[in-house]
């Protein structure tokens, strides 16, 4: 019984290792489409925490996840080492974010930018928030006011 137990160890070290040559390693490139479509809809939105000048946005292949997109911010320790001011990069996951609508493409965006807080510290506004207003309530007033703009 042990031996059965250590071959299949082994055999699933070997499969492993296998689909590991067969995935594609993630392809970073810069995306600026998005870049375009954020400046405009941070512009038609109102949204005036957010420095467009210190904003990143990647267009990623291949990656494993279920996201759609991403946003990663320049936290306060990478911002000191580097003698750098707070920044975001907003990264697309090609594979999901291409075959959307525009409309959700721009919903997707939105999300993403309600993770900027509004001291544009660096830091990331989580989904749970306690006090008077949640996150998902500031992104559909965003989305709402977004598509009532856009139906003018």
């Amino acid at each position: 019984m042990r031996k059965s137990t250590k071959s299949n160890k082994q055999s699933l070290r070997l499969r492993l290792k296998q689909s590991w040559r067969l995935r594609r390693k993630i392809i970073w490139v810069k995306a600026p489409d998005v870049a375009k479509r954020v400046r405009f809809l941070l512009s038609t939105c109102e949204i005036t925490w957010v420095r467009p000048s210190r904003l990143h946005f990647i267009r990623s292949y291949y990656a494993k996840t279920r996201a759609v997109a991403r946003i990663w911010g320049l936290n306060r320790v990478w911002q000191m080492a580097l003698a750098e001011e707070p920044s975001y990069v907003i990264e697309v996951i090609a594979e999901r974010y291409d075959q959307l609508s525009e409309i959700e493409k721009d919903k997707v965006l939105l999300h993403e930018l309600t993770h900027i807080p509004k001291n544009f510290s660096g830091a990331l506004v989580p989904h749970i928030r306690r006090g008077k207003r949640s996150f998902h309530d500031k992104v559909h007033q965003l989305i709402g006011d977004y598509l009532s703009k856009k139906q003018r």
